[in-house]
């Protein structure tokens, strides 16, 4: 439909637009701003491949819209302000809404909302008005209708008049009832708006499902929602584990017209969808009177956002009154009676401009991307991990290339794709090094894995990064001794390996800004303790690859000394709890690594404690019995259930294997939970029923 040409055109007149004010538009350049946003809306609605974040469209929206506003006799009937929505997807049959879906008004700011306040008070003659507050889902809108108690369909939101029939995959969603006592409230036909959406930790096992099938994962839960309405397959979309949340009832036909649905508000019409049986937002949303607490209410809630099982991306309020609703009305665009509240954006469009690439502590080489900087979530980017080779690939990523880039609820930012469409041929593509780039040596990528290493273990990046490790909290907990000073005492030649942090002359620090006589003596303090920290945190300060604190608790009670562990066979060490063969590889190459085990012997003459604590057997009713917790517990925190479990004798292991015995779930369980059902001999616990066994 459109040319490499013409789409680079219309992305460089959209950044440029981003940067305008309604007073910089023109007869001129209007109509070029109604062509960038018809395209953009193709390539949202129809393509469902977009060029722009939701956040650059609604500005270049809001742009047009405020143009309008200020120039009645510039509008156009064509315009994107004067639809509902855009194209359709093909396959689906076509069936039209029963009132069309409208947009909503969006707000980015205190002002905005206080505006569309006033604006309410004014056409109601009120001058306070109870609002009810709500999240914004960030998912695929539906319409669904049932009549005389029966789900008849389920149409996406298309055009916003008419969309695509989707009613067999619905049936898929067990959130979503197939019948509901209607009849009881004098309702013979109800449409009712919502969202499909999969929750995090779902779209997390998803995914983690396709890597495993060597499939590249999908974006967000977002297009992950939006996608699988779409599968012809209704089969492959009850997989998907979806939820419908229902949030609006759009139009009701009564069972007896003398006769009155006996609900006045919105906030009571979901409850009485949560009532029938529909998942509404009935224990999420506020009521409230006055845009003052609208606002604090908001201000609350963005805090939590993280916290939720699902994705949003702000909050929606909406006039609590029905009848009120009905006088206020609506704009060919949006209901007067609501508006969306948008929490800061976590997307945004950029530029992959080089990549650079790091050497951890274990040697992998991981690229990361620089991109041209650019505020996301309030927040600004400038690098992102790209992980390793297969995802660049998978990425089809070149430097170059416009990127559309997300900060998630991890505060991690990820690439979600390149913009291939904007390529003018001066992209280059991203070769990946063959020699290491700290050290220059041969990379190596084992058999089966993503990861290209140095094995090089002499490696100054290696040295660094473990150094950094052994000193941190987990490890040897040596306090003062943070990264940022390792990386400075490196930089002055004072350490080059993990023996100098005992051997280091600490009086040479008085001359280093922010080291006086007290920082001194307490670092000097610090790295004495650390000599008698117990063997398990010797050996995961030693940054084994694989070997997490678990793990080394477990190798720290089956030895007496850590060079036990060099006289191990693979075999040997396959036979330890919470050991497997990837474990046991990776302990057996460290141990035959003669500079380790010199490094090992030089900590034990500057006094380091290599021997494991004797400690009395514990017995009790979990002895020889093994644990794993995974998920959100409610009642205990994870560490003080790991310590009740091997105060009684039982013992905690780190992964799920034909070892483990018991699976304690809490909240949001992940892969753990799935791979333990395919081992029978795990007993699957809630928090509940741990207790009670502890009992």
């Amino acid at each position: 439909m459109y040319s490499k040409e013409q789409i680079k055109e219309i992305q460089d007149k959209s950044e440029s637009f981003l940067k305008y004010t309604p007073e910089n538009i023109d007869t001129n350049n209007i109509e070029s701003l109604r062509n960038i946003l018809r395209f953009h809306e193709h390539r949202y609605y129809v393509e469902n491949d977009p060029l722009i974040s939701d956040f650059e469209y609604d500005i270049l929206y809001k742009l047009l819209e405020k143009f309008e506003k200020s120039n009645p006799d510039k509008i156009t009937k064509d315009s994107p302000t004067q639809r509902v929505g855009a194209g359709l997807i093909k396959d689906f049959p076509k069936t039209n809404h029963l009132v069309p879906m409208l947009s909503l008004e969006n707000s980015y700011d205190d002002a905005d909302l206080m505006d569309w306040d006033r604006k309410a008070k004014e056409l109601s003659g009120l001058q306070e008005i109870e609002y009810s507050i709500e999240p914004k889902f960030d998912g695929a809108s539906i319409s669904l209708v049932y009549e005389n108690d029966f789900l008849v369909r389920g149409v996406t939101r298309g055009d916003g008049e008419v969309g695509d029939n989707i009613t067999q995959n619905i049936h898929q969603i067990k959130s979503i009832p197939l019948s509901a006592e209607f009849s009881k409230h004098n309702i013979q036909q109800i449409e009712i708006r919502g969202e499909i959406l999969i929750n995090k930790n779902n779209f997390k096992i998803y995914n983690e499902h396709l890597m495993e099938e060597g499939l590249p994962p999908l974006a967000n839960p977002r297009n992950a929602a939006a996608g699988s309405l779409r599968i012809k397959d209704s089969t492959i979309v009850s997989k998907r584990n979806l939820e419908g949340f229902l949030y609006h009832v759009s139009y009701i036909l009564k069972t007896d017209e003398n006769k009155s649905v006996d609900v006045h508000t919105h906030s009571s019409m979901l409850e009485l969808l949560w009532n029938l049986g529909f998942r509404s937002p009935k224990k999420e949303m506020k009521v409230v009177r006055g845009i003052e607490a609208v606002i604090h209410e908001i201000n609350e809630f963005e805090k939590q956002r993280d916290d939720l099982s699902y994705e949003i991306d702000g909050m929606v309020i909406k006039v609590n009154n029905l009848d009120l609703q009905d006088n206020l009305g609506m704009t060919s665009h949006h209901p007067r009676w609501a508006i969306a509240f948008k929490f800061k954006a976590r997307q945004a469009t950029s530029k992959l401009m080089a990549v650079e690439y790091q050497v951890g502590r274990t040697g992998a080489v991981t690229p990361v991307a620089k991109i041209k900087p650019v505020q996301v979530g309030g927040v600004t980017v400038s690098s992102i991990s790209i992980h390793n080779e297969d995802y660049i690939k998978e990425k089809d990523l070149r430097i170059g290339d416009g990127i559309l880039i997300e900060r998630s609820g991890d505060v991690i930012p990820q690439i979600v794709k390149s913009l291939p469409d904007l390529r003018d041929g001066s992209e280059v593509e991203i070769v990946f090094p063959k020699n290491c780039p700290a050290c220059n040596d041969l990379l190596y990528k084992p058999e089966g894995e993503a990861v290209w290493r140095c094995v090089n273990i002499n490696c100054a990046a290696q040295v660094l990064e473990r150094i950094i490790h052994f000193v941190s909290k987990d490890a040897m907990d040596i306090k003062s001794f943070g990264e940022a000073n390792v990386r400075k005492f490196v930089e002055m030649g004072l350490l080059k390996n993990i023996p100098d942090i005992y051997e280091m002359d600490l009086s040479s620090l008085k001359n280093i800004e922010g080291f006086g006589q007290k920082s001194i003596v307490n670092l000097q303090e610090a790295i004495e303790q650390s000599k008698q920290q117990p063997l398990h945190r010797l050996i995961y300060a030693l940054g084994i690859r694989y070997v997490g604190e678990t793990t080394a608790k477990a190798l720290a009670q089956k030895i007496k000394n850590i060079f036990e562990l060099e006289a191990m066979s693979l075999e040997q060490l396959q036979l330890l709890d919470d050991v497997g063969v990837k474990v046991a590889g990776s302990i057996f190459e460290f141990f035959k690594n003669e500079d380790n085990i010199l490094m090992l012997k030089k900590l034990q003459d500057l006094g380091i404690k290599i021997e494991a604590e004797v400690r009395e057997q514990v017995t009790g009713n979990l002895s020889d019995q093994t644990f794993l917790f995974t998920g959100t517990l409610s009642k205990l925190k994870r560490s003080e259930a790991e310590i009740q479990v091997e105060n009684l004798g039982g013992k905690i292991l780190s992964g799920v294997s034909s070892k483990l015995n018991y699976l304690i779930c809490g909240e949001d369980a992940g892969s753990k939970l799935e791979k333990a059902k395919k081992i029978p001999s795990i007993k699957i616990l809630t928090e509940e029923d741990f207790l009670n066994l502890l009992k």
